[in-house]
């Protein structure tokens, strides 16, 4: 069965096209059902989130040109402007292709976690629109399994790569259980956005969000079921935080020396753990100067972040090497699969001779001929059926130069052997 993957990614595609080739939840019925029917394939699945989209199929056939014009089709796109960005992967490139994306070495954070689950809802989906069967159960099974692999034998996932992960991560060696931590966030853009996420992951439940207007402070913190504020309230609230993350466009610093002073008063020595990611800079320099104040930069982050990329690249060779064993393990399957049938096959049309033989025989018997005679009949009428279609078919090959064939005859059969052991004449027969 051939296997193929069509797709965009953010490598290959810029996000105006992206936006436009996502598949939505409402048309997810419509897309599988269009999709089978043109492009004949008897398995589909289909991976669609903000960096990529990807048509996973199984059939007979090379299909990509036709899904090409299809997903072109189908999205209201030109064909030619959809084909210089489309990447397509056959057969076993196309395991390779699954598995690299589900263990995060396509993304592009190298090794986020995000896109393994991704890929299962992918799979989870196509079921549900009864579009997968044997071929990809087994590929997403094999793949869910190898990336696991890749999680728990690397160290792919463990080093954060983003500056909103690598502030929430330094601050667990602050704090160990950051569940009872509250958190005031200075800023209500981008970055603050994915470091609430970051920290609602992180188990922290109680969130402050500060901004210059009121509405955007409180419509983030509303998300983590907190509170907004605007920038002139946090000394009022400061002596109730502990983690302390800012990130806005000010020109001059938000946050000083002395208001921190006053709440560290206020709370006997528990400490503060400060990022600062904006330039220029929210907190005061100063600030770091005091007692029980862990205040980190963005020059801070980027030498972690630095170090991590580096970690996480020696980490994706060893992926890859998880993941080419991996690919040769799915191969073996369906090579295993294949000799399966193979041998049913063959069983069956001995199976058939020997049905045939068996009834000439027991006639035989009933018109009252020899029994011995009977069975020497049987026996060499099953041999000659036996053998009678693959002896035409080595001395053809043989005639065209196929010479591997009489060598797996040999395998098969174990001729070597028995000639190395000179059988007797009943060996022979």
């Amino acid at each position: 069965m051939a296997l193929l993957t069509l797709g965009i990614n953010h490598r290959t595609a810029p996000v105006e096209i992206r936006e436009r080739v996502a598949f939505t939840p409402e048309r997810m019925a419509e897309a599988f059902s269009e999709l089978r029917a043109a492009s004949g394939a008897s398995e589909a699945a289909i991976l669609s989130t903000c960096n990529r989209t990807e048509l996973y199929l199984a059939g007979d056939d090379d299909c990509a040109p036709t899904v090409l014009r299809w997903l072109a089709g189908f999205h209201e796109l030109d064909v030619a402007d959809l084909e210089e960005v489309l990447y397509v992967h056959r057969d076993s490139e196309a395991v390779r292709h699954m598995m690299r994306v589900a263990a995060g070495l396509d993304s592009m954070v190298l090794g986020e976690p995000q896109i393994f689950g991704q890929l299962k809802d992918a799979y989870s989906l196509a079921r549900e629109h009864g579009a997968t069967g044997s071929f990809l159960s087994r590929l997403f099974e094999q793949t869910f399994s190898v990336a696991k692999r890749v999680r728990t034998q690397t160290a792919i996932g463990e080093n954060p790569v983003s500056v909103a992960y690598a502030s929430v991560s330094m601050a667990h060696h602050i704090f160990a259980d950051m569940s009872r931590n509250k958190a005031l966030l200075i800023g209500a853009g981008k970055t603050i956005e994915l470091v609430s996420r970051h920290l609602a992951d992180a188990g922290v439940r109680d969130f402050l969000v500060a901004n210059r207007t009121l509405e955007r402070a409180q419509a983030l913190a509303e998300l983590h079921g907190g509170k907004g504020i605007v920038l002139s309230e946090i000394p009022d609230h400061l002596a109730d935080v502990d983690i302390i993350i800012s990130s806005t466009a000010s020109p001059l610093p938000i946050l000083g020396k002395g208001a921190v002073e006053r709440a560290l008063k206020k709370r006997k020595h528990r400490p503060f753990f400060m990022v600062d990611i904006a330039v220029p800079r929210d907190i005061e320099p100063e600030v770091g100067s005091l007692a029980d104040v862990y205040l980190y930069t963005v020059d801070d982050l980027r030498q972690v972040i630095e170090e991590n990329i580096r970690s996480r690249e020696g980490a994706a060779r060893e992926a890859e090497n998880l993941i080419s064993s991996g690919v040769q393990e799915f191969l073996d399957q369906l090579r295993a699969l294949d000799a399966v049938s193979t041998l049913k096959v063959f069983r069956q049309r001995a199976e058939l001779l020997r049905d045939v033989e068996s009834e000439k025989a027991l006639r035989a018997l009933r018109n009252g001929v020899d029994p011995e005679t009977v069975l020497r009949s049987l026996a060499r009428g099953l041999t000659n059926k036996l053998l009678h279609q693959p002896s035409v078919q080595v001395r053809k090959a043989m005639a065209e130069g196929r010479t591997e064939v009489t060598e797996c005859l040999r395998e098969l059969y174990q001729l070597d052997a028995l000639e190395a052991d000179e059988p007797t004449t009943t060996e022979k027969l």
